[in-house]
């Protein structure tokens, strides 16, 4: 399938640093990007900028993954649906941002969802805009070789099992987060890889 939108759309994106000096900046004004500027989401950006700064400093990206992403040859975007107030960004698009400087041929665009709900709807999970999300493109045919988000398998399934027990938002909020430092980005790396392979692989993309 391809991106179903003019590829200008996608060169509008922001760099990683971009993004983060955005936040910062939100930060300092007790801001959050989007229309709701609520003191809860500008409580999150400010905790979310913390868990980017300590994994921008500290994450390391496995062997294999390296491994993977070296051998993608053909020019490829990645493009990064997300808000500076979602808690499951803050865990994985440093990640993200960290695989794509492994390849000359990655270039990562971040866009911010509520501005660009037409592409959000393109990639919903399960009906709904969750986010992170990533979507792996072809620079020249923009042919879309596969999608990865909102978050690792293993915290995907306990999100799901938590609302399904109706816990409330902050009690989900705290145990993603409890996940994530148990996991150690073990999970994106591992759930991260298919996706590497999926562009490496053109016969596996999306249909």
């Amino acid at each position: 399938m391809k991106f179903p939108f003019d590829k200008k759309r996608i060169q509008e994106g922001m760099s990683f640093q971009t993004y983060y000096s955005l936040t910062e900046k939100l930060v300092k004004e007790g801001k959050t990007t989007g229309p709701n500027q609520s003191e809860d989401l500008a409580h999150y950006t400010k905790l979310n900028l913390s868990r980017m700064k300590r994994l921008v400093k500290t994450a390391t990206l496995n062997d294999l993954l390296i491994e993977k992403i070296n051998q993608v040859k053909s020019k490829t975007y990645f493009l990064v649906i997300t808000e500076a107030w979602c808690g499951d960004a803050a865990q994985n698009v440093p990640l993200i941002a960290k695989a794509a400087e492994f390849s000359p041929n990655i270039e990562l665009k971040i866009i911010l969802r509520d501005e660009n709900l037409d592409i959000m709807d393109q990639y919903l999970t399960n009906g709904g805009r969750s986010i992170p999300k990533v979507i792996a493109i072809d620079a020249e045919s923009l042919e879309v070789m596969g999608e990865w988000g909102p978050r690792p398998n293993g915290a995907q399934e306990l999100m799901l099992e938590l609302k399904t027990k109706e816990a409330p938002y902050t009690e989900i909020s705290e145990a993603l987060q409890r996940w994530y430092i148990m996991d150690k980005t073990n999970s994106f790396q591992a759930d991260f890889g298919q996706l590497i392979d999926a562009v490496l692989t053109p016969t596996e993309a999306i249909k």
